[in-house]
């Protein structure tokens, strides 16, 4: 239970629920953009630059009116890749993908209704050009989740003033749709691929556009933070912990306390334009104290 401090409070559940909005309208638009209205011999081409749009401009919106309450991740293999960068608990993360994979799901079925069953094809379910073999697409998928998550940490990034910074998001969602969506469909998001996946029920290389986000998400989060722009605070307490852990006292190792709470090192605050990153255990704490709410948000 000490895992899932922080997650039995009112504003933490209304960040899920705001994850689950975001995915439902993000999924219900963008996805609605893949489909071919052409009928019979007048079918029409899927139009690249009407999707890449779409997904951007979507994916920008979102941010905007979501950004505050949940942090609009929007994406599991973002909240995996933040897991790992130590902004938001683990336990945490476990409702924020489920309330994202299930919002996936609710809009590809709400689209599957509201949609002529003469025009629903595939349901814009992401899938590998013919020519591309499954190693291809699998490293597709990283390269462009990877571009798409180094943007999104360096928007996130506290030193990095840049007031843009959802509308940056948006153009790297863009810019990965006009290059992949010919090789791979251009999914970047494990939870848009479920959606349309789970109504249709196709799953052929289903997990290449799980594994694929998921690797890619996780080095750009790693590459920015401990290789490209380190916290210069916690890279100190490394340094320190490391040489204390190899001073020796009485021919034993000494005991290591690391002056960085955990809970301060689970979520980390941070402010960047329209984006924040909100530490909901240390808003906790506070509340105890003048009964102030908490959020909790990461982009």
């Amino acid at each position: 239970m000490v895992a899932f401090k922080g997650v039995w409070t009112q504003s933490f559940w209304k960040a899920v629920s705001g994850e689950f909005m975001a995915m439902l309208i993000f999924v219900l638009l963008s996805v609605g953009s893949t489909i071919n209205w052409g009928v019979e011999d007048n079918l029409q081409q899927a139009d690249v630059v009407r999707i890449s749009l779409c997904f951007g401009f979507s994916i920008v919106t979102m941010v905007h009116c979501f950004g505050h309450i949940s942090g609009a991740h929007i994406n599991p293999a973002v909240t995996i890749a933040f897991v790992c960068t130590r902004k938001i608990t683990l336990a945490k993360s476990i409702f924020y993908i489920a309330a994202q994979c299930l919002g996936a799901i609710t809009a590809a079925g709400l689209l599957f209704i509201i949609t002529p069953v003469n025009v629903i094809g595939t349901l814009g379910v992401t899938a590998l050009n013919e020519g591309l073999s499954v190693g291809h697409g699998l490293l597709i998928e990283i390269l462009i989740t990877f571009q798409l998550v180094f943007t999104i940490s360096a928007a996130c990034d506290s030193k990095h003033k840049d007031k843009l910074s959802t509308l940056c998001i948006g153009i790297s969602v863009m810019v990965g749709h006009l290059f992949a969506i010919n090789y791979t469909g251009a999914s970047m998001n494990p939870a848009r691929s479920l959606g349309p996946a789970v109504i249709i029920w196709k799953w052929e290389n289903h997990w290449i556009y799980w594994v694929g986000p998921i690797i890619g998400a996780v080095c750009a989060g790693a590459a920015y933070d401990y290789i490209y722009c380190p916290d210069s605070e916690l890279k100190q307490n490394f340094k320190d912990a490391l040489k204390k852990a190899t001073q020796k006292t009485k021919g034993k190792y000494i005991e290591v306390d690391d002056t960085r709470s955990q809970l301060d090192a689970d979520d980390l605050i941070l402010k960047a334009g329209a984006i924040h990153v909100i530490d909901i255990d240390q808003t906790e704490r506070k509340k105890a104290k003048d009964s102030a709410s908490e959020i909790l948000s990461t982009v």
